[in-house]
């Protein structure tokens, strides 16, 4: 039938790969290896510990505020709080570890 939905010549469909642009910004071992050895090599930046003494007298708002400023966007400050909130609770428990031996 020449005509309606399935009217034509039949093909399978084309499957694609996967474009390169899908992987963008996901982070591999290697990044996370060379990340992490910088961090502990470099250690803080001056922003960053600032931030994180602002976290350690409850002043979340106020930490979001300064990390926004030196970030540029709201997103990002978010993440860096984050980040340093996570990294002050790191510290707690490696010091707590360390007490108790």
């Amino acid at each position: 039938m020449a005509v309606g939905l399935k009217k034509g010549h039949k093909v399978t469909p084309n499957t694609r790969k996967p474009r390169p642009s899908t992987r963008k910004g996901t982070l591999t071992k290697h990044a996370k290896f060379v990340r992490d050895l910088v961090r502990e090599v470099c250690g803080f930046a001056p922003y960053e510990k600032r931030a994180m003494e602002l976290l350690k007298i409850s002043k979340d708002k106020r930490a979001l505020k300064f990390c926004k400023k030196k970030l540029g966007t709201h997103l990002r400050g978010k993440r860096k709080r984050e980040e340093m909130a996570q990294t002050l609770q790191k510290m707690r428990k490696a010091a707590k570890a360390a007490e108790q031996k």
